[in-house]
């Protein structure tokens, strides 16, 4: 056996592999970790203000989705991890890195702080969202009455004992989104994917399995 075989074997034992990218939009670079099949659906993995696209990789996230056949991009936000600040507002700059990765349409995984990003992109331009999981995102309350007019499938998943983010928060956002479930992880708190990453990857893998039906 060859040492490239032995090596893609070495490789499938571990999990999927996962790259290291970068793009450059308005003159700053992004970067971002990529894994899985080109082919598959895509899914952006944001993250929240304490976290980057590291977080991912180290709770298993790229490799889960990837080794279910989904091509997965975790993206480091402007400013954090390894991506420069950017002069894109955060109401544009999913679009715009989407345009850039050439992704007409993803499913969006937006914990926290990241909402300020997820939230515009599902309200102006929900053709480009396959579907949407909100993990007790930030800000969600100034943005009710435009989700109102929102019909993007949705998972919603908090902890239950989020004291950033109170659970209350996932009710209302569950009123406006109609086509909805909503998740409460037990005994998890804000991250509540870093407190219950098995239940987490369950929940999100059998949305987005949902999703390419």
């Amino acid at each position: 056996m060859g040492f490239e075989a032995l090596l893609f074997l070495a490789l499938g034992a571990q999990g999927a592999a996962v790259q290291e990218k970068e793009i450059r939009l308005s003159e700053k670079k992004v970067h971002y970790l990529e894994a899985g099949d080109p082919k598959g659906l895509p899914v952006l993995l944001l993250h929240g203000a304490r976290f980057s696209s590291e977080t991912w990789k180290s709770i298993d996230t790229l490799n889960v989705l990837a080794s279910a056949g989904f091509h997965v991009i975790a993206l480091d936000l402007p400013g954090y991890g390894r991506s420069e600040v950017s002069p894109l507002e955060p109401e544009v700059f999913l679009a715009e890195v989407m345009t850039g990765l050439g992704i007409e349409s993803a499913a969006v995984v937006s914990p926290s702080m990241s909402g300020q990003y997820s939230f515009p992109l599902v309200i102006r331009a929900p053709e480009k969202v396959a579907g949407f999981v909100p993990v007790a995102p930030a800000g969600s309350d100034r943005y009710l009455r435009l989700l109102k007019k929102v019909k993007v499938k949705t998972l919603i998943v908090w902890g239950e004992k989020d004291e950033i983010i109170p659970m209350e928060k996932s009710d209302a956002l569950a009123a406006v989104l109609e086509d909805s479930k909503r998740v409460i992880l037990k005994g998890a708190g804000h991250p509540c994917y870093l407190d219950s990453p098995e239940e987490f990857h369950r929940e999100l893998l059998s949305f987005l399995k949902s999703l390419s039906r």
